[in-house]
């Protein structure tokens, strides 16, 4: 035992320079840098911010480039990471409808206060690989070009809620205001309980696997949970303030922006004895520029919210436990990726069992009446 301890040391020593070395490619090739992978893959490193649950966009760029691109590694980088950071206050909740659009659309209406901004998208590109050789691009630009422009247009004009449309005719309730407050719990300080209230659970989807939201929100449209169409009420892209009030200051100010995606799913409601028909909606709010997520986030969301009314556990995506314990990736590719780990002597048992079993078997065989 002794003896594959030391050797496995040394093997895993081994393993890590191998890792470094294959991270970093051929000496002849440039290195990829920082700078490059923010601005140029720029929807990972969304991604990595929402599954790693914190806004930093650093942190995700090092982390991808560590991760040789493993963006499920990566996120686990970045959770990890948040845990040694101090925590020294609660921001007020941000208020989307001053977001500074960058991407505005809606599946519901065609004509809309504030209009539809289609934005960056590749909703409208051809799903075709383009091998044809970019232009080379200078490495840094001139001395005299000074600032660099905005690669997008970021819309401020008032731009209110396409649900409220149907609110002030009466087609859908108003939202409660349960998720908004001092007194919302922390999902991030606690760990997660279930039965677990609407906020927790929005957290816990916010920071989940988007391949696991995704396909989960479509086993709902295949209609394993859902016996409505959904329509895309509202979808939007953007720049939101961030305002903290300080204790020594007693009023608010800005301290940055960060970019949100917001998504509100409508679903139809036929009304019950004690209710009239109308539209419900589900909602989801993400880091960064995750439309498939938020789009999954706001199915389930409705999804989960209707299973507390007629407590309906026949399909996953209606349980909460199968949702909210299987969508962390942190967790579950832990979980997953031990099994690499030595379990010789779990499995020397079960040789034990098989062994004796079939023993068992070829004995009972050979006299039927030992059966």
């Amino acid at each position: 035992m002794y003896v594959a301890v030391k050797g496995g040391e040394t093997a895993v020593n081994n393993s890590r320079e191998l890792v470094a070395k294959t991270r970093r490619g051929p000496e002849t090739i440039p290195e990829i840098t920082p700078e490059q992978i923010e601005n140029q893959l720029g929807l990972a490193v969304d991604r990595v911010m929402a599954e790693g649950a914190l806004y930093d966009r650093k942190a995700a760029v090092r982390a991808i480039r560590q991760s040789q691109g493993d963006l499920v590694e990566a996120g686990f980088l970045v959770r990890a990471f948040r845990t040694t950071l101090k925590r020294f206050g609660n921001s007020k909740p941000v208020n989307t409808e001053k977001m500074k659009v960058l991407r505005r659309i809606s599946g519901a209406f065609k004509d809309i206060p504030g209009g539809q901004i289609l934005g960056p998208t590749y909703d409208y590109t051809h799903r075709l690989i383009d091998f044809e050789d970019e232009p080379d691009h200078p490495q840094s630009l001139p001395e005299d070009q000074g600032t660099i422009e905005p690669m997008v247009t970021e819309y401020e004009a008032s731009m209110p809620r396409v649900l409220d449309l149907l609110i002030q005719q009466g087609l859908m309730n108003p939202g409660s205001g349960e998720l908004i407050g001092e007194k919302t719990e922390d999902l991030t300080r606690q760990p997660l309980k279930l039965p677990a209230k609407r906020n927790i659970r929005l957290q816990a989807l916010a920071r989940g696997d988007e391949g696991f939201l995704l396909g989960s929100a479509y086993s709902l449209q295949r209609g394993f949970g859902l016996d409505r169409h959904p329509f895309l009420g509202e979808l939007r892209v953007g720049y939101v303030e961030v305002m903290v009030t300080p204790p020594e200051l007693g009023f608010e100010i800005k301290v940055g922006e960060i970019k949100v995606t917001e998504c509100f799913m409508i679903s139809r409601n036929n009304g019950t004895r004690q209710s009239l028909p109308g539209f419900e909606n589900g909602y989801g709010l993400v880091f960064g520029q995750n439309e498939r997520k938020a789009m999954s986030i706001s199915l389930l969301d409705r999804s989960l919210q209707n299973s507390e009314k007629d407590d309906d556990g026949k399909y996953p995506a209606r349980s909460q436990e199968f949702i909210l314990s299987h969508s962390d990736n942190v967790e579950s590719s832990g979980f997953v990726q031990h099994l690499k780990l030595p379990h010789y002597v779990d499995f020397q048992s079960e040789l034990v069992s098989i062994r004796n079993l079939r023993k068992k078997y070829r004995k009972n065989r050979k006299n039927p009446e030992n059966r």
